[in-house]
């Protein structure tokens, strides 16, 4: 398939997500490109088409990730979009079809509350706005930053190697990174200014010190203190984020697979064969289960390619189970973490409130 991006852009976008792109000076300098041309090329061809922040680690401000898949009853399908959306600490909501035709979503839950939010998940169903609903507690969720595996530079196309995946995934070593490891703990390790960096660099990661201070009014010694010593130090972030679209928007789609795994090493080799491919996105193992939830964009050419090794992988019993859905472009939202609800190091978590906004979509 040929690829939206050539060679160079692909090298920028694969630095961009090792060093990040507030370290443009050290991109330059791994690329051997001069560092005024590189940030041209960057403002000219990359910022168009790539958006730039951060994957926060949420372990380390004491939430739980977990994820959702509801089917909506038939005829409330926006009501279950936006009913989910009712829920404070919500992070992404995107509708879907396929095995789950409804939506699904993804929650960072304070510790402590998982039992309200599950509550507020069945109230969904109790309400008649969803028929049915599945969630997965999981790790965070690992990034998959572009690559240029499977990238023939001379051709500009890519190409898909099913097979040659499949022998590697036999051979992979597993050395999990910490965000596919089930936490210990989930200690909150952050004040207000820390998570309103976060929720800044979410947006937009190439914000400046300045332009944080000045909404703070803090200075810019103050800010670039928490970033380094806090942000940094404490391991806040799981790694900067650069989500690019390097097939043919027209043509390709976002998936969300669930995977279950005959054994611990199997899944993680399989999670390890999908860190550096240009077609996964994100990937999140189901807490104390041998189990992944993987985000892949893919042509649709391909999908069956993919599919078609999947069910090779049950066959030989290196794969237990697995489904998917594909997510519907026009409906895709991401939020932040919710800064405001950060009081005096901890969150707050109105459950009463959810509810009453539950009330509101009930009588739609």
């Amino acid at each position: 398939m040929q690829s939206n991006v050539d060679a160079l852009d692909l090298k920028i976008l694969e630095a961009l997500g090792v060093y990040g792109p507030r370290n443009l000076t050290e991109v330059a300098r791994q690329l051997k490109l001069n560092a005024d041309s590189l940030r041209k090329r960057i403002r000219r061809r990359i910022l168009p088409q790539v958006f730039l922040n951060i994957n926060v680690y949420h372990t380390n401000l004491g939430l739980r990730k977990c994820m959702v898949f509801a089917d909506a009853v038939k005829g409330r399908e926006e009501a279950l979009f936006e009913g989910l959306k009712a829920h404070d600490f919500w992070l992404y909501v995107s509708r879907c079809y396929g095995a789950c035709e409804g939506s699904l979503a993804m929650f960072g839950i304070p510790v402590g509350r998982e039992k309200d939010f599950l509550e507020f998940v069945a109230e969904l169903e109790r309400r008649k706005i969803a028929s049915k609903t599945r969630f997965f507690w999981s790790t965070c969720f690992h990034t998959v930053n572009p690559s240029s595996n499977w990238f023939d530079a001379k051709t500009n196309e890519w190409v898909f190697s099913w097979d040659e995946w499949l022998e590697e995934i036999a051979t992979e070593k597993i050395d999990l990174p910490l965000s596919l490891v089930d936490p210990r703990e989930y200690r909150q390790m952050a004040d207000r200014v820390d998570v309103f960096i976060l929720k800044e660099l979410e947006k937009d990661a190439t914000v400046t010190f300045g332009e944080i201070a000045k909404m703070l009014g803090l200075t810019k010694q103050a800010v670039k203190y928490h970033f380094e010593r806090h942000v940094l130090g404490r391991g806040l972030i799981e790694t900067f984020q650069v989500i690019s679209f390097p097939f043919d928007r027209a043509v390709s789609d976002f998936f969300f697979f669930t995977l279950q795994f005959k054994s611990k090493e199997d899944m993680g080799k399989f999670a390890m064969s999908l860190i550096d491919k240009p077609f996964a996105r994100s990937l999140g193992k189901v807490f104390g289960q041998n189990a992944l939830i993987v985000q892949l964009y893919l042509p649709r050419l391909e999908v069956r390619e993919f599919v078609d090794r999947l069910s090779l992988m049950v066959r030989r019993g290196f794969l237990e189970d697995f489904w998917y859905v594909i997510q519907d472009w026009r409906k895709i939202q991401r939020e932040t973490i919710p800064y405001r609800l950060f009081v005096d190091k901890k969150w707050v978590y109105d459950r009463g409130k959810y509810l009453k906004q539950l009330d509101a979509l009930e009588k739609r």
